[in-house]
C-alpha cells in the first residue's frame, strides 16, 4: 500500500520549520539579490543543497518548501534583471533544449491534471511548475559562460566536502545530525536506515540512493575542471574524494553504477571518434540477448547487486510492468500502479516515473531532454578540438550526463537533487554557446590534416543564427567539409 505522505495529498498541515533554518534561507536569499550575477549561484547552491526539503512554510493550503522560497528570491532578481536591461538575460536566446524543457513541463502539468481531475493535484503541479521552471531558468540565467560555470562546479566541490564530511559522521555514529533540525522527516532523519550490516548515510536528501546520487554525478564534472586547467588539480582532488566517500557512505548500488559510468564515460576519449559504431554495437547487442534469452532483455537489471540486498529485481518488475501495462498509461498517466504487483507504486526509475504518472509525450520529451545534451556536447567538444584542454573538459560534460543517464533507471529525483540537474544542463548550454570563434579539426580520410574552418556560436548568439561557414554534419560525428555554394 502506498504511504499517505508519497500522495498528492499528504504532506503537513501546518508550518514546520526550524527558525535557524528560515534565517540562514532569507540571508541567502538577500545575497541572491544584491551580490553581483557571477557570485549569486554561490548562496543558492549551497543553501538549496544544504537545507532539506522537510523544512516547510504553509499558506492557505500550499506547501512551500525553502527551496521554494529561494527560488522566490532568485525569480525576483531575474525578473528584475529582465525588465531594467536591454541586454539578454539567457546566453544563446531561448534553445531547443529550453524549448523541449518548457513542453516537457507544460504537458507533465496538464495531463496530470487532466488524470486527476482534483484541485489538489492542481495545487500539486502549479508548485512543481514553480520549481522546475524557476530553478532551471534562474540556473540560465546565473551561468551564461564558462567562467561562471566553474564557479558552480566550485561551489558545488565544496557543498560535497560538507555532505562527505556529515555521511561520514553518520557511519561513524550512527546519527544524522539533520535530525536535531526538526523537521516534517525529523524521524526519518533520527532512525538511519541499514541494509545487512551497513549504515545507508543520506545527509540532508531524501534518500541515501539520492545521496549517494548526488555524489556520483558531479565526479566527471570534478575531473573535467582538472582536464580543462591543471591548476584545478588539488581542488577537483578534494571533490572527487568527497564523491566518492558520498557514493560509498550511501551503500547503494545506483550511485555506485552512475559513479562507475561517468567515469567509464571519460575514459572512452580515446575512442571518441568510434562513439557511433560502439552505440550501434550496444543496441545490437541488446536486442541479441533479447532474442536469444528466455526473459526480456531488461531482465538483466534483476542481476545488479553490488553492495548486497539491492533492489534489483524491484528495478526490473518496474519497467517490464511499465512495458506489460502500456495501454494504462501512454495517454496522461494512471492514477495507482500499486495494483501493477508488490511495492510497484515506489517508482524508483525515473523513465518509469514519468511514463506511469503523467504520459508518453513527456516521456518521449524528457528523453529528448537527454538526446538535446547530448547533441549540445557532442557540437561543443567538436568545435573545441584545437583546445585539447578544452575539448576534454567538454567531454567530461557528455560523461555527467551519461552518468545521470545510468542514474535514472535507479532512482528519480525528487529531492534537492534536482537543483544539481538544472545546474547542469545550464553548465551545457553555457558551454555551447561559448566556444571560440573558430576552431579546426582534422578531416577524416585524408592523408595530410585538413583544416576546417568553421563559423561557431559565441556567447549570446541565437542559435538560428545562420554561420558564415559550414561546419560539416557534426550530429553524426562525421566531420566533413560541405561545399559552399556562392
Amino acid at each position: 500500500m502506498e504511504p499517505e505522505h508519497l500522495h498528492f495529498g499528504g504532506g503537513p498541515g501546518q508550518t514546520v520549520v526550524n527558525p535557524v533554518v528560515l534565517l540562514v534561507v532569507l540571508i541567502a536569499g538577500i545575497l541572491i539579490l544584491k551580490l553581483p550575477r557571477t557570485k549569486a549561484i554561490v548562496p543558492l547552491l549551497v543553501v538549496g543543497l544544504l537545507v532539506p526539503i522537510d523544512q516547510i512554510i504553509v499558506l492557505g493550503g500550499a506547501h512551500f518548501p525553502m527551496l521554494r522560497i529561494l527560488l522566490l528570491f532568485g525569480m525576483v532578481r531575474l525578473a528584475w534583471a529582465k525588465i531594467g536591461s536591454n541586454e539578454k538575460i539567457f546566453s544563446g536566446g531561448i534553445t531547443r533544449l529550453d524549448k523541449t524543457i518548457i513542453v516537457f513541463e507544460l504537458f507533465t502539468f496538464f495531463n496530470a491534471i487532466l488524470l486527476w481531475q482534483d484541485s489538489g493535484m492542481l495545487v500539486r503541479q502549479l508548485g512543481d511548475l514553480y520549481t522546475l521552471f524557476g530553478l532551471y531558468f534562474l540556473m540560465r540565467y546565473l551561468i551564461r559562460d564558462p567562467s561562471d560555470a566553474d564557479k558552480a562546479v566550485r561551489t558545488l566541490i565544496y557543498v560535497a566536502v560538507v555532505v562527505a564530511g556529515i555521511m561520514s559522521y553518520e557511519q561513524l555514529t550512527g546519527h544524522n545530525p539533520y535530525a536535531l533540525l526538526g523537521g516534517v522527516h525529523a524521524s526519518f532523519y533520527g532512525s538511519l536506515m541499514v541494509r545487512g550490516e551497513r549504515l545507508r548515510a543520506l545527509a540532508g536528501f531524501g534518500h541515501s540512493i539520492l545521496a549517494g546520487t548526488f555524489g556520483a554525478i558531479l565526479a566527471p564534472l570534478f575531473i573535467g575542471l582538472w582536464l580543462k586547467d591543471r591548476k584545478n588539480l588539488k581542488l577537483a582532488l578534494v571533490g572527487l574524494a568527497a564523491s566518492t566517500v558520498i557514493v560509498l557512505a550511501s551503500a547503494s548500488s545506483t550511485p555506485i553504477l552512475a559513479y562507475a559510468g561517468g567515469i567509464l564515460a571519460i575514459c572512452m576519449w580515446p575512442m571518441r571518434n568510434m562513439m557511433r559504431p560502439i552505440r550501434w554495437g550496444i543496441v545490437m547487442l541488446l536486442v541479441s540477448l533479447h532474442i536469444l534469452m528466455k526473459a526480456p532483455v531488461w531482465q538483466l537489471i534483476a542481476r545488479v547487486d553490488l553492495v548486497g540486498g539491492s533492489s534489483g529485481d524491484h528495478r526490473y518488475q518496474l519497467v517490464n510492468q511499465c512495458i506489460l501495462h502500456f495501454k494504462d498509461w501512454w495517454l496522461f498517466g494512471v492514477k495507482d500502479t500499486g495494483a501493477w504487483g508488490w511495492d510497484m507504486f515506489d517508482t524508483a526509475n525515473q523513465y518509469v516515473s514519468i511514463a506511469d504518472s503523467t504520459g508518453l509525450i513527456p516521456f518521449l520529451l524528457f528523453v529528448a531532454t537527454i538526446v538535446y545534451g547530448f547533441k549540445f556536447v557532442g557540437k561543443t567538444w567538436r568545435a573545441s578540438i584545437g583546445n585539447k584542454d578544452m575539448a576534454l573538459y567538454n567531454w567530461s560534460l557528455g560523461a555527467a550526463l551519461f552518468a545521470n543517464a545510468v542514474a535514472f533507471f535507479g532512482i528519480s529525483y525528487w529531492d534537492q537533487t534536482q537543483v544539481v540537474w538544472y545546474t547542469f544542463l545550464a553548465i551545457i548550454v553555457a558551454a555551447y554557446f561559448s566556444v571560440p570563434a573558430e576552431a579546426t579539426a582534422t578531416v577524416p580520410g585524408q592523408v595530410e590534416p585538413a583544416k576546417v574552418v568553421m563559423a561557431l556560436r559565441p556567447a549570446y548568439a541565437s542559435e538560428n543564427s545562420k554561420p558564415l561557414e559550414s561546419y560539416g554534419r557534426m550530429v553524426t560525428g562525421r566531420l566533413s567539409a560541405k561545399p559552399i555554394r556562392k
